[in-house]
């Protein structure tokens, strides 16, 4: 299941589940649409990986799976 983080790892900027603006890659890092466009030209920095947007989960599912609360940031340029 994914943890669905809820930061961007570059700017910081909060992801809440239900974001259109989440993207993830293979293992999970999570960044924002515009860092992936703009700073990461689509590729994650961290393993090398593309990019794709992260699932919206169901409400009622994430009642009983909630959102990670663990913020993950870089503090790289």
């Amino acid at each position: 299941m994914l943890e669905l983080r809820p930061n961007c790892e570059q700017c910081d900027r909060d992801l809440p589940p239900d974001s259109r603006d989440a993207r993830i890659c293979t293992f999970e890092c999570t960044f924002c649409a515009p860092c992936v466009d703009d700073v990461h030209r689509g590729v994650c920095p961290n393993c090398g990986g593309d990019f794709v947007p992260r699932p919206i989960r169901p409400p009622d599912a994430l009642l009983r799976h909630p959102a990670s609360t663990v913020r993950v940031h870089r503090h790289t340029p």
